[in-house]
């Protein structure tokens, strides 16, 4: 919240301060509020489907450009609502961490939790940031500049914004969502099936199963994590079912190899359902029993979910991003 001080009359100052504490407490209720509507906004993860830009604004999202100073047009912006990534609408900053910087482009002193990256420019002197998402440039951090109570400033070109009016968000309907995760063998296969699925809204490749916290892609290879390379399936239950997606598992890779997959070979490549609620246990309990009765060796294991550790982005749509299909996973029709 930022607080603007002017002089004024000393009996003006008393006489005000209970609707100073009035405004401050319905600024605060109001910011919770917009934060809790966020979840509403539709993101878009799966590369294929981010939003097409204009050269100007990809000279600036894809190429890391500026535009030029004053000329944003979010720079004179104090309408209320979210301000999401041009690309991939992910929602980045909230209008009440917006201040006048004086810099010529928009300023925030706080982003939404989780919706940034900062990572260090080659030159080692400024800290850019960009959108966790989908990667776009945004601009750059500084700290320490004692401009506002939390000493941060981040300086963003408005092209690689869009903004949401508070009412908007008032008409949006939030999305119930529910989780899965599944491994079956390398990651970036097992996400090609996944998020191409009707009513799955968002995957992520990462590690689960093992012992170190925030486990490397080269640790975890090297077989000293205990982690299996699995991927979190968020998805509306409104569109598909746990089931659903837990038969679509069993039938796009091999349930009876044991720590390997095609060519593949290692304790990371497992099969492997991480079960989240007891009503994930029997239905995956239930579809190995089935196979089984099939004549099929189910290996896979179904174990209680731990920690879910996200993947280097590299990993992340691997195949939509640069094509091709997977060489170790196929649809087999096993039910």
């Amino acid at each position: 919240m930022k607080v603007f001080i002017k002089f004024v009359p000393l009996a003006q100052i008393f006489f005000g301060l209970s609707f100073t504490a009035c405004s401050q407490s319905n600024n605060q209720q109001q910011e919770e509020t917009n934060r809790d509507k966020i979840n509403t906004i539709e993101v878009m993860t799966d590369s294929t489907n981010w939003n097409e830009l204009n050269p100007e604004e990809e000279r600036v999202i894809v190429h890391k450009g500026t535009e030029q100073i004053w000329k944003g047009e979010y720079v004179k912006h104090h309408e209320e609502g979210v301000y999401v990534c041009k690309r991939c609408n992910a929602p980045l900053f909230v209008s009440a961490d917006k201040f006048e910087s004086g810099s010529g482009w928009p300023a925030f002193d706080d982003a939404i939790e989780g919706a940034v990256k900062e990572i260090q420019d080659a030159d080692g002197y400024r800290t850019e940031v960009v959108c966790a998402n989908c990667g776009g440039h945004l601009g750059h951090v500084f700290k320490g500049e004692q401009m506002t109570d939390k000493n941060t400033r981040h300086c963003v070109n408005s092209i690689s914004l869009d903004f949401i009016p508070e009412e908007e968000l008032e008409n949006t309907s939030k999305v119930k969502t529910d989780t899965a995760i599944f491994a079956s063998g390398c990651f970036w296969g097992t996400e090609y099936f996944f998020e191409k699925e009707e009513g799955v809204l968002s995957t992520q490749v990462g590690y689960i199963g093992g012992h170190k916290d925030d486990p490397t892609y080269d640790e975890v290879c090297a077989h000293t994590t205990g982690h299996a390379e699995a991927v979190r399936v968020v998805f509306d239950p409104s569109k598909t079912d746990y089931e659903t997606l837990a038969r679509l598992f069993f039938e796009t890779h091999d349930p009876t190899q044991v720590n390997r997959q095609g060519p593949d070979i290692g304790d990371q490549y497992r099969s492997e359902i991480f079960y989240l609620n007891e009503d994930q246990k029997k239905i995956a309990e239930k579809l190995k029993k089935i196979l089984e009765e099939k004549g099929v060796e189910v290996a896979t294991k179904i174990t209680k979910a731990t920690q879910f550790w996200e993947a280097e982005d590299y990993h992340e749509h691997y195949y939509s991003k640069k094509g091709g299909t997977p060489y170790c996973h196929g649809y087999t029709k096993r039910f």
